[in-house]
């Protein structure tokens, strides 16, 4: 096992791979602007149980191309089943943790940081047995 700082603040790393720690990034806001909701044709229809989706992001509210991550409220609505939602990174592997887990018929939100895929976009999952359940992302920052 080896442990790496890449900070220099005191600790004495055992292995330090430079190309691994990351750089240093500024954060952004935007005025909260509404990034995708599937209930509006452009972005639909619902979100189907277990079938991802992906969305390109870039150019959408002000978001650069050289945004690497997202600041976001992630909503769920009308949710047919119970279930869970999770958003990653464009063409990344499925996340088991999800970010908004809710109940039949429940309207639930969260905040999340979430990086960008490589091409700009995010793919979303809803986690249910069936049904559908409605997606709603807000940006209010980004990244760079």
């Amino acid at each position: 096992v080896t442990a790496q700082n890449c900070s220099t603040a005191g600790m004495q790393a055992v292995s330090i791979d430079p190309t691994s720690c990351p750089q240093p990034q500024g954060f952004f806001t935007v005025p909260p602007c509404r990034l995708l909701d599937t209930r509006l044709p452009a972005d639909g229809p619902a979100l189907a149980a277990n079938v991802d989706r992906t969305y390109m992001i870039v150019g959408r509210c002000g978001i650069p191309a050289s945004a690497t991550a997202l600041s976001l409220n992630v909503t769920v609505t009308q949710p047919t089943q119970a279930g869970s939602v999770t958003v990653r990174p464009g063409n990344t592997p499925f996340l088991a943790v999800p970010y908004v887990s809710y109940s039949a018929g429940q309207t639930r939100a969260n905040n999340a940081i979430i990086a960008l895929g490589a091409a700009g976009d995010y793919t979303a999952t809803c986690n249910q047995p069936s049904g559908t359940t409605q997606l709603i992302l807000d940006v209010n920052g980004y990244f760079q």
